[in-house]
């Protein structure tokens, strides 16, 4: 029987608005991570919203999903990747 894939796999795997860099979220420089985010959003030309949007909430999509399974150093490298994507973008840092 073949191995049965979770949807959000397939989205984080084949989401139609970025072109993700494989094993972009196993990295373990939150800068690194924005940047390779940045790139993909800003390439895309199937993005429904702008680049900033697209690749915050692709980065948000996939700690959520992750869930328990993410573990906690793994974790931080994201939220922290929040923080280079915006700082990336130019905008503002959240208080």
């Amino acid at each position: 029987m073949p191995k049965k894939r979770k949807w959000s796999q397939q989205v984080t795997e084949g989401s139609d608005a970025l072109d993700l860099r494989r094993d972009v979220f196993t990295l373990r420089d939150p800068r690194r991570i924005a940047a390779s985010l940045k790139r993909s959003a800003e390439a895309s030309h199937r993005r429904k919203s702008g680049p900033f949007r697209s690749a915050m909430s692709m980065l948000t999509f996939y700690i959520n999903r992750a869930g328990k399974e993410l573990d906690t150093h793994q974790r931080q490298i994201l939220e922290q990747a929040k923080d280079e994507l915006r700082a990336a973008f130019g905008r503002p840092r959240k208080a």
